[in-house]
């Protein structure tokens, strides 16, 4: 597809007292023994419109900054995409249309012959954002979606043992707030990729999938990603679409997501915190230090 990889802190239209990811808030600190105004910065979050073809098919709660990565890594996770390649452009609608718009529009634009069915995508967004959806029927959606996995990739425990002061270290806007989740992604020898904070753990996720995209990264066989807090079945759904064998995460797993890892071939590595941690799904995945 075209398109570079966003820059780091690239934010048209900041207000002031703004920076990446983060805003600046009056606040009163109340005690038994004072009262004290002063200000604060808080995670940002602001509604996303993605729009395919024109029409608008979602709306998610994000924070501003990389919006192109997420959209595009949204349009692979959940399945309206096969192949980055599938996608002609996507773009802010501001720069498409008027400069002084909200900075809150996406536009997707499909290559000619890509076909799509804007109903069916309609019908599987509110399906899988609804209560009560039955599990087994959830998992067989995402298997649909994206095959189970047959990487080989096997990956040290010690190595896993690192990834989460890695993680944290690259958390800068969470220092500011305290306020945001973050996912990143490490090669098979623990090197860290890339990071991505949002309000939204699935779109941190989204996030890491566009970015490999938009750098021609996929498949990511081999590769880790790691989560900052626990590991959700729509997690796993979005690193089976983008082809990552294990996830890890300083949390724990949901019911549904460890079904989900056991029936796709995807290794968790839970609970991660010191020098130990717990496998789910594909434990063998996993090799114990000697």
């Amino acid at each position: 597809m075209a398109g570079d990889p966003e820059r780091p802190g690239e934010r048209p239209g900041e207000r002031p007292g703004d920076r990446q990811g983060s805003r600046q808030v009056e606040r009163l600190r109340i005690s038994d023994e004072s009262r004290e105004a002063s200000s604060d910065r808080v995670a940002d979050e602001e509604p996303l419109e993605i729009q395919l073809a024109g029409t608008p098919i979602a709306v998610v709660m994000r924070t501003p900054g990389h919006d192109l990565e997420l959209v595009t890594g949204f349009l692979l996770t959940e399945g309206m995409v096969s192949d980055p390649d599938e996608i002609e452009s996507v773009r802010h609608c501001r720069e498409l249309e008027d400069e002084d718009a909200e900075d809150n529009t996406v536009r997707a634009v499909l290559r000619p012959g890509v076909p799509i069915d804007l109903e069916r995508l309609r019908r599987n967004l509110f399906a899988s954002s609804s209560c009560g959806v039955c599990g087994k029927a959830s998992i067989e959606s995402a298997l649909r979606t994206a095959a189970p996995l047959e990487d080989p990739a096997r990956f040290p425990a010690e190595l896993l043992y690192a990834l989460p002061d890695r993680l944290r270290e690259a958390q800068p806007v969470f220092d500011d707030t305290g306020g945001l989740h973050a996912a990143a992604l490490f090669d098979a020898e623990g090197r860290l990729l890339v990071a991505r904070e949002d309000v939204g753990r699935h779109n941190a996720v989204d996030k890491i999938v566009g970015w490999a995209a938009r750098c021609g990264r996929r498949p990511l066989a081999g590769h880790v990603l790691m989560v900052s807090g626990r590991v959700s079945f729509e997690v796993v759904q979005k690193a089976l679409a983008a082809r990552i064998p294990l996830v890890a995460a300083v949390s724990a797993p949901t019911s549904l997501a460890v079904s989900l890892a056991e029936a796709s071939g995807i290794a968790i590595a839970a609970f991660l915190r010191g020098r130990s941690l717990s496998a789910y799904g594909r434990r063998d995945r996993i090799v114990p230090g000697a």
